[in-house]
């Protein structure tokens, strides 16, 4: 897999994926506040719904859900004891501006997005992976968000392909929606409309797994996507671990979002398969250690390098005492430290030719008779 094309400057935007493991207490979700900031994450992302508007009541939880959470109840009332009350995500929200870290929340429902958008005033929205299909969430999100971030678990191209039209559709438009679904399937965003939407739109590839196994990763759809539609990638991790958000960084994701707890063993659908604070804080120093050595890709000997060279190469000396007007032979030369002489590049040029005094063994050899050596200044 070859990296795709980060600039040297770009700077990864990590996001600390709070989700629901604050458990529905405001104690907790503050903590999680200062586990993300002191982390150095860029945000630190909640959840924002409405149980009724999300799942009906009959509604069962995931599989993961029920290996984390207990199988006791169905997905209805383990929501409800998860969601956050409109004080409870102004005391978040102010809580981590005073920490000096971004807030951000996922919006489940139509309301949500434009409570963040209109009461919290968020310019960003990132959209769950279960979203990819739906068209009025999707619609209504690019025309209120300033920035989009769309996760994409559990799809295909074509049903990825098929939002992203529908959002160049929605910046088409300022109002109104799609007659049909076969409308949509035939509209063709202009080339304006495309750097728009490239501007403005994330994609995130992930597996909608907790945790997701690494032979379930294929981060080589980072690429996939980012070639099919020339739109900024990133990922959204479930593995254990930090290693595959920095091997993401390294091939070119742009955004990095990742579930961090307090506590692994706490109750919860989450708290399994999220990082724990240390992990998070090596998370974050990792990816800014990748952005570092990703560099400019020119190849070219660094600073510090430069003053290795002579040091670390070799220069033409005498293999054995030499003779005023013999004739070199192989056997006369070999290639030995420092590199402060001759280039041993030069060898098969002073084969056959006199030397012109006497060399003793270990004695440099050179300079090259015709006077072409402008790499090294023999003696």
């Amino acid at each position: 897999m070859t990296c795709l094309g980060r600039r040297m400057t770009e700077h990864t935007f990590i996001i600390a994926e709070a989700g629901v493991n604050h458990n529905g207490e405001l104690a907790l979700a503050m903590a999680l506040v200062d586990v993300a900031a002191n982390a150095g994450a860029d945000a630190v992302k909640f959840q924002t719904f409405r149980t009724a508007e999300l799942v009906t009541a009959s509604a069962q939880k995931a599989a993961y859900q029920r290996r984390s959470a207990g199988a006791g109840e169905g997905q209805f009332e383990m929501l409800r004891r998860l969601e956050l009350s409109p004080v409870m995500h102004d005391a978040i929200a102010r809580h981590c501006a005073r920490r000096g870290i971004r807030f951000l929340s996922t919006p489940f429902d139509l309301e949500s997005l434009d409570f963040l958008v209109d009461a919290m005033g968020l310019r960003t929205i990132k959209l769950s992976s279960g979203e990819v299909t739906n068209g009025p969430l999707l619609l209504h999100a690019i025309r209120r968000a300033g920035q989009l971030i769309l996760s994409t678990g559990m799809s295909t191209l074509d049903e990825v392909g098929e939002a992203i039209r529908l959002l160049a559709w929605g910046l088409d438009r300022a109002a109104g929606c799609p007659g049909s679904r076969h409308e949509l399937q035939d509209y063709r965003p202009s080339a304006e409309t495309l750097s728009r939407l490239r501007a403005k739109l994330t994609l995130l590839h992930c597996t909608t797994e907790y945790p997701a196994d690494y032979a379930d990763t294929n981060l080589r759809a980072m690429a996939t996507m980012r070639d099919a539609w020339g739109i900024p990638v990133g990922l959204s991790d479930h593995t254990p671990g930090i290693a595959i958000p920095l091997a993401a960084v390294a091939c070119g994701a742009t955004v990095i979002e990742k579930h961090f707890t307090l506590d692994r063993t706490m109750l919860g659908p989450d708290h399994a398969a999220s990082l724990e604070p240390g992990e998070l804080q090596a998370m974050v120093s990792g990816i800014r250690a990748v952005e570092l050595a990703l560099g400019d890709g020119v190849k070219r000997p660094s600073p510090a390098e430069i003053a290795n060279r002579t040091a670390a190469r070799k220069s033409l000396v005498a293999a054995r005492p030499i003779q005023q007007g013999s004739r070199l032979t192989e056997s006369d030369i070999a290639a030995k430290r420092p590199g402060d002489g001759l280039s041993p590049m030069w060898t098969w040029d002073l084969l056959g030719r006199k030397a012109e005094r006497d060399i003793g063994q270990d004695e440099p050899i050179g300079p090259v008779p015709d006077g072409r050596n402008s790499e090294m200044t023999a003696p």
